[in-house]
């Protein structure tokens, strides 16, 4: 792939950039983006345009997310034309909520599809993120480091189970959809990556900064109990657990989502 220049374009390391270059992977994405015309879908990390070329042949309109300016001016180069739009910008400081009800046509919309293949170092942080801006997609199709995909789907008691699990349990259905291999991208990652399909919850109570808090706390050490974990900052900690009916002594990996709740009514209500 080249430049509007004619220089080749090669990823760089410091954006943590690996193309997908396998058309049967990308065309298994494209099938769980689905993307039709009446959709608007934000693509966050476009790249060299693999995924974004079938979302434009598709009549969808797409708002395309850069960071690196070469790109950018590549994609706009090759689908500048019609309803493409790009933003050159850091996803982590972009508002969805501005950014989406600043369109118009889309204020309304009820297709509106988020797509990305994450860089691996900033992965967690976007997906805190959407979390947090759920709201206004209708649905995400997101690839990931599988170790990230394998923590988010991380059943109570397993021990990848974690801060990030909790969250994006509370936050989204999820739908792990398949693996994808070192071999599939250029240059080739040292890990295996995974698509996952979020589907986002309505806004709730779980949505509060203080559960938010009481949920890093409990997994401030992951070998100590909640109790343990919980009363350096709550010092009543014992009796506010007690309320809950869960076991001080567990471990927040064993943890059901229906308990962290039960767990944070306990919190805010004692």
């Amino acid at each position: 792939m080249r430049d509007p220049n004619g220089k080749p374009q090669f990823a760089k390391r410091s954006l943590g950039q690996n193309f997908l270059t396998d058309v049967n992977y990308i065309r298994k994405i494209i099938d769980a983006v689905d993307p039709r015309p009446e959709d608007t879908i934000v693509e966050i990390g476009p790249g060299r345009g693999a995924l974004t070329e079938h979302q434009v042949e598709s009549g969808a309109a797409v708002i395309a997310i850069e960071l690196d300016r070469d790109l950018s001016r590549m994609l706009i180069n090759r689908f500048g034309n019609g309803r493409f739009q790009l933003l050159e910008t850091n996803v982590l400081n972009l508002d969805f909520r501005s950014l989406w009800f600043s369109q118009p046509a889309n204020a309304g919309g009820a297709y509106r599809k988020l797509v990305a293949n994450l860089p691996y170092y900033i992965s967690t942080a976007i997906l805190q993120r959407l979390a947090a801006q759920r709201e206004v997609f209708s649905e995400m199709v997101l690839m990931f480091q599988k170790e990230v995909v394998d923590r988010i789907c991380a059943e109570p008691g397993n021990s990848d189970r974690g801060f990030l699990t909790v969250i994006a349990e509370a936050s989204f259905e999820i739908q792990k959809l398949f693996n994808v291999p070192p071999t599939a991208f250029s240059p080739r990652p040292k890990v295996w990556s995974s698509v996952v399909r979020l589907i986002p919850k309505p806004k709730s109570d779980l949505d509060d900064e203080v559960f938010v808090s009481l949920v890093s706390e409990a997994f401030g050490q992951k070998r100590k109990t909640i109790f343990n974990n919980l009363k350096r900052t709550y010092p009543d900690a014992a009796r506010r657990i007690g309320l809950s009916g869960i076991d001080p002594k567990r471990r927040a990996e064993t943890i059901s989502l229906d308990e962290w709740e039960a767990l944070f009514r306990s919190f805010v209500r004692s």
